[in-house]
């Protein structure tokens, strides 16, 4: 079974093209205008083992935001649609990383219900061309996208670049937890039958 979904969205702000592989290696490549953010997305791949190429032309002169945000929105729109109907899946997913004095925590339910919790005091500015503010609104358009619970929570650390890594390093390893395939599931993994309506 093929799990992976191609998704094109054009706004007066962003053009994006996508296409996503679940089941992957972290190949593929990304390119945003943004460097800390195509950063941050070559690592959730990576650990995440998805497969992903990424194309962004954005408004960069207003700043990374409508960049950033509209980029999860469809990452988010490719993951609920190769999920499918998320029969087999192992539905949660949760991981503690370290990044050297920074640590994150993720747990994450693909529920298909859009939620965000998310915790961290980040140093004010920016790192790349990514302000550190938009590590948030990334995570949270993300979670609404996908349709999944998302309990986010950056633990400790003084310097942001390694703080937002810990971060995107925890989803990454929750996610590829959650949306792997359970040998053992062979229904919906739900008491209601279903997890995506």
């Amino acid at each position: 079974m093929s799990r992976d979904a191609t998704i094109q969205r054009r706004t007066a702000e962003t053009d994006i093209r996508l296409t996503l592989t679940l089941d992957g290696t972290g190949a593929g490549e990304r390119s945003t205008g943004v460097g800390f953010f195509d950063h941050m997305l070559d690592l959730l791949c990576r650990h995440g083992r998805l497969d992903l190429d990424l194309s962004v032309s954005g408004d960069l002169q207003t700043g990374a935001h409508h960049t950033v945000e509209d980029t999860a929105i469809v990452l988010g729109q490719a993951l609920h649609a190769a999920l499918g109907d998320r029969v087999g899946i192992g539905r949660y997913g949760w991981a503690v990383v370290p990044m050297d004095e920074a640590r994150a925590s993720c747990a994450i339910d693909l529920s298909g219900r859009p939620f965000t919790l998310f915790e961290a005091q980040l140093p004010p500015g920016g790192t790349g061309g990514f302000e550190h503010e938009l590590a948030e609104e990334f995570f949270r358009a993300l979670a609404n996208a996908a349709k999944l619970t998302l309990h986010l929570r950056i633990e400790a650390g003084s310097n942001a670049h390694h703080m937002i890594e810990a971060a995107f390093k925890a989803l990454a390893r929750a996610l590829r937890q959650a949306t792997a395939i359970d040998p053992a599931e062979t229904g919906v993994p739900s008491t209601k039958g279903t997890l995506t309506s």
